[in-house]
């Protein structure tokens, strides 16, 4: 059984976050908001796949060629190409890591329901600094299924401003800045076969720095959506809709659910629980001010905070750069969080284990951690325990330096050396199959993570 490795004292980092001020400047109208594809073109970064792959009776993924594996007796590396993009990393024993492709500035995973891992890879200017985006939503097919991704292509383009990407009820839903677009998907598709349709265009708030927007879709069938804040809200009470989540309901802008978010940057729904999240990046500088980032349940109606509280009862101290015409504003009403990091932690992104991996993973959250701007300290995976009976994170922080025995622990390490030179962990998903997928966005390489035994499946495709 893999153990969990002790968590890092991190409590001397905590007090910067990426922050980086750039000013830029009805419903399901099938309106031609963009254009339905573009040819399907290879990254210019993209390594060239290896030889075709006869399989040779292999069984489980991690004995695929380039695997490095990680078990009692030692580190094992099965001979194969590109191990040298993930040499750097370290995992419990009973897994292993394999690289599978490269999209400058990843950003957001989602597989698609024929198998093709989607990769959204802007290029304006957001949290997290990663260069060379492709202004375009790719796709990295494996059909010949040896753990690489066979090319990497294109399937819509011109859109410089793309995070959010959902495969949902036979469409494809993606974000084009301010809009919410889809277009019909059927598995299998590698270039869309319709125009565009608007579903919203989201105009309550619009940060030029916090513009990405997420999106899932909850077992309801409700689909949830982030819309980032600001820095330098003033706290006044009652503070308006801007930082949030918000439902795609039929309005044209869509429907606020819960408020007082800085930077909502990620959104996940867990199958099977009808339970939805968002992964909040909070008030940059905060650290001594009980400022904590926060993985915390969607629910119609929560409020948290943002920007005159920290969290449930506990206001932001005055700290000189915050403007504030109330002078103790109440957090009684704030929503609790189950799980919290520091600041700078910066988590950017998470999913939910399906139910294929041993204890003690199963059903865990999967949180890649982008790290504190410029030193980029702090940069792994961690791996947050899902309490069964309710669905909910159990108890965990790492607020307090990593010292306590919690549900937290540290799952994928190796990216920090002081040189930044392995690229940040930035986007998360789970493959049909059970692979965890890791997407960085400062080098752009993604690389899966699977337990030892994990078999190759035959036939399986998303949801």
């Amino acid at each position: 059984m893999p153990q969990f490795e002790k968590k890092m004292n991190l409590s001397q980092y905590g007090t910067t976050k990426n922050v980086l001020i750039f000013t830029f400047a009805a419903l399901l109208a099938c309106a031609c908001d963009s254009p339905a594809s573009t040819p399907s073109t290879p990254d210019a970064g993209m390594t060239q796949p290896p030889p075709p792959f006869d399989g040779n009776g292999i069984a489980n993924y991690c004995d695929l060629p380039g695997s490095i594996q990680f078990t009692d007796a030692g580190v094992v590396q099965v001979p194969g190409v590109e191990t040298d993009k993930i040499s750097f990393l370290r995992l419990p024993n009973g897994f292993c890591a394999h690289y599978f492709g490269s999209v400058s500035n990843t950003r957001q995973l989602r597989f698609a329901p024929g198998g093709e891992l989607f990769v959204a890879s802007p290029t304006t200017v957001t949290t997290g600094g990663g260069a060379g985006g492709r202004s375009a939503i790719l796709f990295l097919p494996d059909d010949n299924r040896d753990g690489y991704a066979d090319s990497n292509n294109v399937f819509l383009g011109n859109l410089p401003s793309t995070q959010g990407i959902l495969f949902t009820n036979g469409y494809f839903y993606y974000q084009d800045d301010t809009k919410i677009l889809r277009i019909p998907y059927q598995a299998g598709d590698r270039m869309a076969s319709a125009m565009a349709e608007t579903v919203a265009d989201i105009q309550i708030y619009h940060s030029s720095l916090h513009w990405p927007k997420p999106l899932d879709v909850a077992d309801d069938g409700t689909i949830y959506v982030g819309n980032g804040g600001d820095q330098g809200e003033a706290c006044v009470e009652p503070h308006p809709f801007h930082g949030g989540i918000l439902k795609l309901d039929g309005s044209p802008g869509g429907t606020p659910v819960a408020q007082g978010f800085r930077n909502p940057i990620a959104v996940r729904c867990q199958r099977g629980t009808n339970l939805c999240f968002a992964a909040e990046l909070a008030k940059d500088y905060s650290a001594t001010q009980a400022g904590r980032e926060k993985l915390m349940p969607i629910h119609q109606g929560d409020d948290w905070g943002f920007p005159c509280c920290a969290t449930k009862d506990t206001p932001y101290l005055p700290d000189g750069s915050t403007t504030s015409t109330v002078a103790n504003p109440d957090c009684s009403g704030v929503a609790p969080e189950d799980a919290s990091f520091l600041i700078g932690d910066t988590p950017f992104s998470f999913d939910f284990e399906p139910g294929n991996w041993p204890a003690p993973y199963t059903k865990s959250a999967f949180v890649p951690l982008h790290g504190t701007a410029g030193g980029w300290l702090g940069e792994r995976v961690v791996a947050i325990q899902i309490d069964p009976a309710t669905g909910m994170p159990m108890t965990a922080t790492d607020t307090d330096g990593g010292q306590s025995a919690d549900a937290m622990t540290d799952f994928a390490t190796g990216w920090y050396d002081g040189k930044n030179d392995h690229g940040r962990p930035a986007a998360a998903t789970f493959s049909p199959d059970g692979r965890l997928f890791i997407g960085n966005d400062n080098n752009g390489d993604i690389f899966w993570i699977a337990p030892l035994d994990l078999a190759i499946a035959s036939n399986v495709t998303s949801n």
